[in-house]
Protein backbone atom coordinates (compact mmCIF):
# COMPACT_ATOMS: atom_id res chain seq x y z
CA UNK A 1 0.00 0.00 0.00
CA UNK A 2 0.99 3.52 -0.68
CA UNK A 3 0.92 6.46 1.50
CA UNK A 4 2.43 9.53 0.09
CA UNK A 5 4.59 7.74 -1.91
CA UNK A 6 6.19 6.14 0.64
CA UNK A 7 4.89 2.39 0.53
CA UNK A 8 4.24 0.52 3.70
CA UNK A 9 4.72 -3.20 4.26
CA UNK A 10 1.58 -4.88 6.37
CA UNK A 11 2.38 -7.99 7.62
CA UNK A 12 -1.28 -10.41 8.53
CA UNK A 13 -1.55 -11.49 12.63
CA UNK A 14 -3.85 -13.77 12.90
CA UNK A 15 -5.57 -13.93 17.18
CA UNK A 16 -7.92 -16.30 18.28
CA UNK A 17 -9.57 -16.72 21.23
CA UNK A 18 -10.71 -19.81 23.01
CA UNK A 19 -12.38 -21.05 26.13
CA UNK A 20 -10.99 -25.18 26.44
CA UNK A 21 -12.88 -26.23 29.28
CA UNK A 22 -9.56 -28.11 29.98
CA UNK A 23 -6.38 -27.59 28.04
CA UNK A 24 -5.08 -30.94 28.66
CA UNK A 25 -8.92 -32.88 27.60
CA UNK A 26 -8.09 -30.79 24.64
CA UNK A 27 -5.25 -31.25 23.33
CA UNK A 28 -6.18 -33.28 20.89
CA UNK A 29 -8.16 -30.82 19.70
CA UNK A 30 -6.23 -28.43 20.24
CA UNK A 31 -3.19 -29.91 18.09
CA UNK A 32 -5.38 -30.50 15.32
CA UNK A 33 -6.67 -27.15 15.56
CA UNK A 34 -3.25 -25.17 15.88
CA UNK A 35 -2.03 -27.10 12.80
CA UNK A 36 -5.12 -26.19 10.71
CA UNK A 37 -5.06 -22.49 11.22
CA UNK A 38 -2.06 -21.41 12.72
CA UNK A 39 -2.69 -18.33 14.47
CA UNK A 40 -0.05 -16.07 15.82
CA UNK A 41 -1.43 -15.73 18.84
CA UNK A 42 -4.24 -18.09 21.12
CA UNK A 43 -5.31 -17.09 24.24
CA UNK A 44 -7.31 -19.60 26.22
CA UNK A 45 -9.64 -19.47 29.04
CA UNK A 46 -10.57 -22.28 31.72
CA UNK A 47 -7.55 -24.17 31.66
CA UNK A 48 -8.11 -25.98 34.06
CA UNK A 49 -5.00 -27.07 34.86
CA UNK A 50 -2.31 -26.65 37.94
CA UNK A 51 0.99 -25.20 35.92
CA UNK A 52 3.64 -27.94 36.50
CA UNK A 53 0.44 -29.99 33.96
CA UNK A 54 0.12 -28.01 31.36
CA UNK A 55 1.13 -29.08 28.20
CA UNK A 56 3.67 -26.51 27.27
CA UNK A 57 6.23 -29.10 25.71
CA UNK A 58 2.89 -30.18 23.35
CA UNK A 59 2.57 -26.82 21.46
CA UNK A 60 6.90 -26.49 21.79
CA UNK A 61 6.87 -28.84 19.13
CA UNK A 62 4.32 -26.99 17.20
CA UNK A 63 6.73 -24.06 17.14
CA UNK A 64 4.69 -22.08 20.00
CA UNK A 65 6.39 -20.29 23.53
CA UNK A 66 3.43 -20.68 26.07
CA UNK A 67 2.40 -18.62 29.27
CA UNK A 68 -0.12 -19.80 31.36
CA UNK A 69 -1.39 -19.80 35.17
CA UNK A 70 -3.84 -21.76 36.59
CA UNK A 71 -5.75 -24.14 39.48
CA UNK A 72 -6.64 -27.65 39.96
CA UNK A 73 -10.18 -28.23 37.65
CA UNK A 74 -10.86 -24.34 37.87
CA UNK A 75 -10.55 -21.68 36.05
CA UNK A 76 -6.90 -20.46 34.29
CA UNK A 77 -5.45 -18.85 31.48
CA UNK A 78 -3.18 -19.29 28.80
CA UNK A 79 -1.53 -17.57 25.97
CA UNK A 80 0.33 -19.52 22.92
CA UNK A 81 2.40 -17.27 20.94
CA UNK A 82 4.67 -17.72 17.61
CA UNK A 83 8.49 -18.41 18.64
CA UNK A 84 9.10 -15.45 16.32
CA UNK A 85 6.99 -13.10 18.04
CA UNK A 86 8.92 -11.20 21.41
CA UNK A 87 6.21 -10.49 23.77
CA UNK A 88 5.72 -9.26 27.13
CA UNK A 89 2.95 -11.21 29.81
CA UNK A 90 1.70 -10.23 32.68
CA UNK A 91 -1.12 -12.18 35.15
CA UNK A 92 -3.80 -10.54 37.66
CA UNK A 93 -5.58 -6.95 37.43
CA UNK A 94 -2.14 -5.64 39.73
CA UNK A 95 -4.07 -2.65 40.44
CA UNK A 96 -5.30 -0.63 43.55
CA UNK A 97 -7.88 -3.26 44.25
CA UNK A 98 -5.46 -6.18 44.53
CA UNK A 99 -2.59 -3.76 46.75
CA UNK A 100 -5.69 -2.99 49.09
CA UNK A 101 -6.26 -7.22 49.19
CA UNK A 102 -8.81 -7.54 46.66
CA UNK A 103 -8.41 -10.88 44.64
CA UNK A 104 -5.55 -10.27 42.03
CA UNK A 105 -7.71 -12.72 39.48
CA UNK A 106 -4.44 -13.90 38.47
CA UNK A 107 -6.19 -17.07 36.57
CA UNK A 108 -8.57 -14.68 34.86
CA UNK A 109 -6.79 -12.30 33.82
CA UNK A 110 -3.93 -12.25 31.40
CA UNK A 111 -2.12 -9.42 29.31
CA UNK A 112 0.32 -9.58 26.28
CA UNK A 113 2.34 -6.42 24.80
CA UNK A 114 3.51 -6.74 21.80
CA UNK A 115 5.51 -3.81 20.22
CA UNK A 116 2.27 -1.06 20.02
CA UNK A 117 0.06 -3.65 20.96
CA UNK A 118 -1.58 -4.44 23.86
CA UNK A 119 -4.10 -7.67 24.42
CA UNK A 120 -6.42 -8.00 27.32
CA UNK A 121 -7.27 -11.58 27.87
CA UNK A 122 -10.01 -12.32 30.29
CA UNK A 123 -11.95 -15.12 31.93
CA UNK A 124 -15.21 -12.75 32.98
CA UNK A 125 -16.67 -14.77 36.41
CA UNK A 126 -20.14 -15.59 35.41
CA UNK A 127 -21.64 -14.49 38.83
CA UNK A 128 -23.95 -17.91 39.19
CA UNK A 129 -27.49 -16.08 39.43
CA UNK A 130 -28.56 -12.18 40.21
CA UNK A 131 -29.24 -12.69 43.97
CA UNK A 132 -25.67 -14.66 44.56
CA UNK A 133 -22.97 -12.37 46.06
CA UNK A 134 -21.05 -13.89 42.83
CA UNK A 135 -22.88 -11.42 40.54
CA UNK A 136 -21.07 -8.66 42.62
CA UNK A 137 -18.03 -9.96 41.97
CA UNK A 138 -18.74 -10.01 38.23
CA UNK A 139 -19.61 -6.41 38.38
CA UNK A 140 -16.44 -5.10 40.39
CA UNK A 141 -14.69 -7.08 37.79
CA UNK A 142 -15.76 -5.15 34.85
CA UNK A 143 -15.08 -1.80 36.76
CA UNK A 144 -11.65 -3.19 37.05
CA UNK A 145 -11.17 -4.09 33.12
CA UNK A 146 -12.84 -0.56 32.29
CA UNK A 147 -9.79 1.05 34.43
CA UNK A 148 -7.50 -1.08 32.37
CA UNK A 149 -9.00 0.23 29.31
CA UNK A 150 -9.12 3.88 29.63
CA UNK A 151 -5.32 3.43 30.95
CA UNK A 152 -4.25 1.81 27.60
CA UNK A 153 -6.62 3.44 25.03
CA UNK A 154 -5.49 6.97 26.35
CA UNK A 155 -1.23 6.23 25.04
CA UNK A 156 -1.03 7.50 21.97
CA UNK A 157 -0.47 4.87 18.76
CA UNK A 158 -1.61 2.23 21.14
CA UNK A 159 -3.75 -0.84 19.93
CA UNK A 160 -6.11 -2.28 22.20
CA UNK A 161 -7.70 -5.69 22.31
CA UNK A 162 -9.80 -7.41 24.91
CA UNK A 163 -10.69 -10.81 24.50
CA UNK A 164 -12.03 -13.75 26.22
CA UNK A 165 -14.69 -15.47 27.66
CA UNK A 166 -16.75 -12.19 28.72
CA UNK A 167 -19.58 -14.33 30.03
CA UNK A 168 -22.01 -11.58 28.60
CA UNK A 169 -24.36 -11.76 25.31
CA UNK A 170 -24.88 -8.12 24.54
CA UNK A 171 -27.73 -8.19 22.29
CA UNK A 172 -30.96 -10.62 21.96
CA UNK A 173 -29.18 -11.61 18.15
CA UNK A 174 -26.73 -12.91 20.27
CA UNK A 175 -28.83 -15.29 22.17
CA UNK A 176 -31.33 -17.84 21.42
CA UNK A 177 -34.93 -17.39 22.45
CA UNK A 178 -33.68 -14.20 24.12
CA UNK A 179 -37.36 -13.82 26.00
CA UNK A 180 -36.70 -16.84 28.48
CA UNK A 181 -33.27 -15.49 29.62
CA UNK A 182 -34.18 -11.99 30.57
CA UNK A 183 -33.34 -12.98 34.18
CA UNK A 184 -30.19 -15.00 33.33
CA UNK A 185 -26.91 -13.52 34.82
CA UNK A 186 -25.49 -13.28 31.35
CA UNK A 187 -28.18 -11.18 29.79
CA UNK A 188 -30.13 -9.45 32.21
CA UNK A 189 -30.55 -5.94 31.26
CA UNK A 190 -28.59 -4.94 33.87
CA UNK A 191 -25.45 -7.01 32.98
CA UNK A 192 -25.62 -5.89 29.57
CA UNK A 193 -26.05 -2.33 30.44
CA UNK A 194 -22.68 -2.84 32.67
CA UNK A 195 -20.70 -4.43 30.13
CA UNK A 196 -22.19 -1.67 26.74
CA UNK A 197 -20.44 1.21 29.86
CA UNK A 198 -16.78 -1.27 30.06
CA UNK A 199 -16.63 -1.84 26.08
CA UNK A 200 -17.93 2.00 25.96
CA UNK A 201 -15.31 3.28 22.32
CA UNK A 202 -14.41 0.17 21.56
CA UNK A 203 -15.41 -1.77 18.37
CA UNK A 204 -16.87 -5.51 18.35
CA UNK A 205 -14.65 -6.40 16.11
CA UNK A 206 -17.01 -9.76 15.03
CA UNK A 207 -19.87 -7.64 13.94
CA UNK A 208 -18.16 -6.06 11.67
CA UNK A 209 -17.97 -8.75 9.56
CA UNK A 210 -21.20 -10.70 10.52
CA UNK A 211 -24.74 -8.85 11.50
CA UNK A 212 -26.83 -11.52 11.22
CA UNK A 213 -28.18 -13.94 14.05
CA UNK A 214 -27.35 -17.28 15.10
CA UNK A 215 -23.57 -16.30 15.21
CA UNK A 216 -22.78 -18.16 18.22
CA UNK A 217 -19.77 -19.29 20.41
CA UNK A 218 -21.02 -21.13 23.42
CA UNK A 219 -23.24 -24.11 22.76
CA UNK A 220 -24.43 -25.95 26.32
CA UNK A 221 -23.42 -29.21 26.90
CA UNK A 222 -26.62 -30.08 28.83
CA UNK A 223 -28.75 -28.76 25.37
CA UNK A 224 -29.40 -32.18 22.80
CA UNK A 225 -28.00 -31.43 19.69
CA UNK A 226 -27.09 -27.74 20.78
CA UNK A 227 -25.05 -27.26 17.72
CA UNK A 228 -26.76 -28.32 14.72
CA UNK A 229 -30.19 -27.06 16.33
CA UNK A 230 -28.10 -23.58 16.26
CA UNK A 231 -29.10 -23.25 19.76
CA UNK A 232 -26.34 -20.95 21.59
CA UNK A 233 -24.74 -17.93 23.15
CA UNK A 234 -22.18 -15.15 22.10
CA UNK A 235 -20.24 -14.59 25.24
CA UNK A 236 -16.87 -14.89 23.55
CA UNK A 237 -15.95 -11.52 22.31
CA UNK A 238 -13.03 -9.49 20.59
CA UNK A 239 -12.90 -5.62 21.35
CA UNK A 240 -10.37 -3.51 19.65
CA UNK A 241 -9.84 0.37 19.59
CA UNK A 242 -10.90 1.93 16.80
CA UNK A 243 -7.81 2.14 15.26
CA UNK A 244 -6.76 -1.88 15.80
CA UNK A 245 -10.63 -2.21 14.45
CA UNK A 246 -9.66 -0.65 10.70
CA UNK A 247 -6.94 -2.86 10.38
CA UNK A 248 -9.71 -5.65 10.64
CA UNK A 249 -9.70 -8.02 7.66
CA UNK A 250 -11.97 -10.99 8.77
CA UNK A 251 -13.40 -12.30 12.16
CA UNK A 252 -15.38 -15.94 12.36
CA UNK A 253 -15.90 -18.23 15.22
CA UNK A 254 -15.01 -21.74 14.36
CA UNK A 255 -18.16 -23.92 14.91
CA UNK A 256 -16.50 -27.46 13.26
CA UNK A 257 -14.56 -27.66 16.47
CA UNK A 258 -17.90 -27.90 18.64
CA UNK A 259 -18.67 -30.94 16.39
CA UNK A 260 -15.31 -32.91 17.08
CA UNK A 261 -14.41 -35.91 19.50
CA UNK A 262 -14.88 -34.72 23.43
CA UNK A 263 -15.05 -30.94 22.60
CA UNK A 264 -15.43 -27.90 24.80
CA UNK A 265 -18.43 -26.30 24.84
CA UNK A 266 -17.23 -23.07 23.65
CA UNK A 267 -15.82 -22.56 19.71
CA UNK A 268 -12.41 -20.80 18.98
CA UNK A 269 -12.95 -16.94 17.68
CA UNK A 270 -10.61 -15.91 14.93
CA UNK A 271 -9.71 -12.32 13.30
CA UNK A 272 -7.10 -11.42 11.34
CA UNK A 273 -5.21 -8.03 11.03
CA UNK A 274 -3.21 -5.59 8.76
CA UNK A 275 -0.64 -5.22 11.70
Amino acid sequence: MSEGGIYIIYITMKITTFNVNSVRTRLPILIKWLNECEPDLLFMQETKTQDEFFPDLAFSELGYKSFFHGGKSYNGVAILAKNNLDVKISFGFNDSDSESGANNFDTRILTLTYKNLFILNSYVPQGKSIDHPDFNVKKNFFARIRNIINREISKPDNLFLWLGDLNVAPEKIDVTHPEAKKNHVCFCDEIREIFKNTCAGLVDVLRLFHKESNIYTFYDYRVKDALTKKIGWRIDHMLASKNLADLAINCEPDPRVRAWERPSDHVPLTAEYNY
